[in-house]
Formats: structure tokens, C-alpha cells, sequence
């Protein structure tokens, strides 16, 4: 049996493919290390959605390609949405890598090991619309909590978005599957489920002819021991009557919303083939919050589309003053080939695009500095994750707080503490942005 090194890159969703492949590979009796030197294989599990996330990925693979020696790691298999977009070139122009393994191929790992094991060069594209099967997986979050992915793939068909071409059709996992695999994550020590897909309002639709994201809601709420249930990448118009209920009235749903917006311009948005005006995201906003007591919202924009001029951006920055939204993530424009939006005309440079989204980020630097302000004084539960070596401080969320892209709560306490457990604190200060809570 091998040694294995695996590096996972990417969204929350590839990180539940890594788990379902690290479970395989244990099965199969491999042995999972840290180091890739010490390894006879190493997998990248990739991400191709923006320049970016190819370039890490890239990157990554040059330097396991730098490991390989006779004494050293011996061979390179490449998974995830990059091997899907481009695993032909990738065996052709990277001659260190022994395998590529798309998106519909993730439950082929351990042949794959086993052939390059044996000295074949492996490429396996399998069907991406393919039906989601249940699967075990090891866990790698931190203590208390687990991601759980409802669907996969997307119908959406954004303008400058390849998640169709890469992760297939919009196909949800059936209900009583997701709550066999909450049931286990639970029972592993899991308190707070993320719900994840690539848009989760759409759950249920493909199997059972209609939304039922609220009633998996209703349903995990009963399971004993779940505490928190948060809720990622909500498409603006598939928040109805019936979700907005749900969320309100289960108590296990945090009042955090991922609602990826992109835009507020309604000229970008329909550029963009969005389903949504700046004035329906604006009345949606107002209600959540109107419905929602201290409701966290987060969200996601590109700057730098084509026909973006200063005057669309002018109103991008406007809406974000008006909106006052918490949490923000503001990304230029990444041309895409094979993208309706690759072919628009006047684009903006990429530096351009850069420079709008920096402007949007210093401004929204304020939002966040007011709301952090706004909880200094205040009390709140917290889920306890690790400690800090050099800060030699405990860390911990609060339901104000979404793994690795909100920062975390730095804890002051004389007591050693539990990892996955909840504690309650007062905020009494900030470092470096991030509260700092004094444990009760």
C-alpha cells in the first residue's frame, strides 16, 4: 500500500470531495501522510473557477513536480475542476503528472492510484450530470463543525461563470440520504452543519418537482444534538415566503445568509444573466432584515465586466453604502473562455478591474469596523475551535463568523477549554479586526 499526500484547493464543496476520496483510500488500506517528500503519491485536488485558483493550482503542482526522485515522490495525480477543464494539456504540457481525474471521475481515485502504482499514465473523465451517490467521507473541518453538501452542480448559467461545463447540471442528493449523513456528522461530534451546493435555494427541484431547502431545514432541526445550522450561497430569487418562514422559525438556523449578489447595477446584472434588479435585491435585503433580528448578511461582487463603466460602478458603491452589508467579498472580473462574457465588448483592463475592486473593499473596510464596534459591549455564544501557539489565545466563531472567510473570535480565558464545545463571552475589544471575547 502507498503513501499518500493529499493538498485539497478550492470551495467548500471540493473540500467534501477530498473527504469522500481520503475515506476511499483509507478503505483501500493507504496511509495518508503530511509531507510529499515522504510520500509515493500526491494528490492535487483543484480548482479552475478563476485565474487565480489556476494559478495556485499550478503552482502546487510545479512544486510537487520539483519532489520527484528516485528517493523521493514518485508520482503526481491531478482531481477537481481544473483536470476537468483541462486534463488533456495538463498530461501533455506537465509531463510530471501521472493521472488527471475530472469531476465526474472522484470515486475512481484508488484505481487510479493503483495504476500509476503500476506505471500507466491515467486520465478518467466520467459523467459530471451523473445522479449524486451517498458517500462516507473523513472529516477535516475543525472541531464542532462539518460542511454538507445538499447538490452539486449548477443551472444557473451566469455570463462569466464555468461551473456548468465543469460540475454538470443542478442535481440534488435526496432528502433522507443528507439526513442518514447529518444523522453520522452529528453523532461525530459536529454541532454546526454549512449547508453548501452552488445554489441551495434550488434543492429538491431536479427530484421531487419543487423547492424543499425548507423543509430539509425543518428536518435536520429535529436531529438531537445539532445546534446550528448555517446556510451558503442563496440565489437572490429563490428566497421566498416559505424559506424566509423556515429560517425564522427554526431555531437552529442562524440569522447568517450567503447571498452572492455579483452586482446592484440592473444594465451588469442583466449582462451578467442574473434573475434579479437592484431594486428586488434592495426590497429583499430590507425584509431580511426586517424579518430577521440581528441578521449577518455576506456576499460576493465582481468589478470589471464588460460595459462596466464609472457610472455602474458609481451605483455598485452607492447600493453598498445604502446596504450596509457585513460581510463582503469583492473580486475583478476573470475572463473565462468559452464563457458568453469572454466575447463581450468594452472590457475593462485587469487593472482596472482590480483597482474598482479595491476601491470597494477600502470603502467596506468601514462597514465591517462599525459592526465590529457595534458588538463590543455585547454577549453571544461561541463555538470553541483550536488555540493559537503564537497568539497563545484560544479561537472560536460565533454565528456572526463563516469559516475561512470571516475570521475568527480571539478568547480570553483563565480556564483551559474544550475544542467543539460552545461558550458563552462578552466582546470586550478587537485585534487585527477580529473581536476578542472574554469568556463567562
Amino acid at each position: 500500500m502507498a503513501n499518500i499526500a493529499f493538498i485539497s484547493l478550492g470551495c467548500a464543496k471540493n473540500q467534501v470531495n477530498a473527504e469522500e476520496m481520503l475515506y476511499l483510500l483509507d478503505q483501500a488500506g493507504h496511509k495518508t501522510v503530511g509531507d510529499p517528500a515522504e510520500a509515493d503519491v500526491a494528490i492535487v485536488n483543484t480548482c479552475g473557477f478563476i485565474d487565480t485558483a489556476k494559478t495556485e493550482a499550478i503552482d502546487h503542482i510545479l512544486e510537487l513536480a520539483g519532489l520527484k526522485t528516485p528517493n523521493g515522490l514518485k508520482h503526481i495525480i491531478v482531481t477537481g475542476c481544473l483536470s476537468q477543464r483541462y486534463g488533456e494539456e495538463i498530461l501533455k504540457e506537465m509531463p510530471e503528472v501521472d493521472a488527471v481525474l475530472g469531476t465526474g471521475s472522484y470515486y475512481e481515485i484508488v484505481n487510479a492510484v493503483t495504476r500509476v502504482l503500476a506505471g500507466e499514465q491515467v486520465a478518467l473523465f466520467g459523467d459530471i450530470d451523473a445522479a449524486l451517490e451517498e458517500r462516507e467521507r473523513i472529516v477535516t473541518d475543525s472541531p464542532g463543525w462539518a460542511y454538507l453538501r445538499i447538490a452539486d452542480g449548477c443551472d444557473n448559467c451566469c455570463a462569466y461563470c464555468v461551473i456548468p461545463s465543469l460540475r454538470g447540471k443542478f442535481r440534488s442528493r435526496s432528502m433522507e440520504s443528507l439526513l442518514r449523513e447529518a444523522g453520522r456528522l452529528v453523532e461525530g461530534g459536529a454541532k454546526e452543519l454549512i449547508l453548501v451546493a452552488q445554489d441551495i435555494t434550488q434543492y429538491g427541484k431536479d427530484l421531487y418537482g419543487q423547492r424543499r431547502l425548507p423543509s430539509l431545514i425543518r428536518a435536520l432541526a429535529e436531529i438531537p444534538g445539532l445546534r446550528w445550522i448555517r446556510l451558503h450561497y442563496l440565489y437572490p430569487d429563490g428566497i421566498d415566503e416559505a424559506l424566509i418562514a423556515a429560517i425564522r422559525d427554526t431555531a437552529q438556523v442562524l440569522h447568517y445568509l450567503d447571498i452572492p449578489i455579483q452586482h446592484s447595477n440592473d444594465k451588469i446584472l442583466t449582462a451578467m444573466n442574473r434573475r434579479t434588479t437592484g431594486g428586488e435585491i434592495r426590497t429583499l435585503f430590507t425584509r431580511l432584515r426586517a424579518e430577521l433580528p440581528g441578521l449577518v448578511l455576506r456576499t460576493s461582487l465582481i468589478t470589471g465586466l464588460p460595459g462596466e463603466g464609472e457610472a455602474e460602478l458609481n451605483d455598485l458603491a452607492a447600493f453598498l453604502e445604502e446596504a450596509q452589508i457585513e460581510r463582503v467579498g469583492v473580486f475583478p472580473y476573470s475572463p473565462q473562455e468559452g464563457t458568453p462574457a469572454f466575447d463581450m465588448p468594452d472590457r475593462p483592463t485587469g487593472e482596472e478591474a482590480a483597482r474598482r475592486a479595491e476601491r470597494l473593499m477600502d470603502a467596506q473596510a468601514a462597514v465591517l469596523d462599525r459592526f465590529n464596534q457595534s458588538r463590543i459591549g455585547t454577549e453571544g455564544i461561541v463555538l470553541c475551535l483550536g488555540y493559537d501557539e503564537t497568539e497563545a489565545r484560544y479561537y472560536a466563531r460565533s454565528y456572526a463568523e463563516s469559516p475561512d472567510i470571516d475570521g475568527v473570535i480571539w478568547l480570553e480565558s483563565a480556564d483551559a477549554l474544550t475544542l467543539g464545545a460552545f461558550y458563552q463571552v462578552r466582546y470586550i475589544g478587537e485585534l487585527d479586526g477580529e473581536l476578542i471575547g472574554n469568556v463567562l
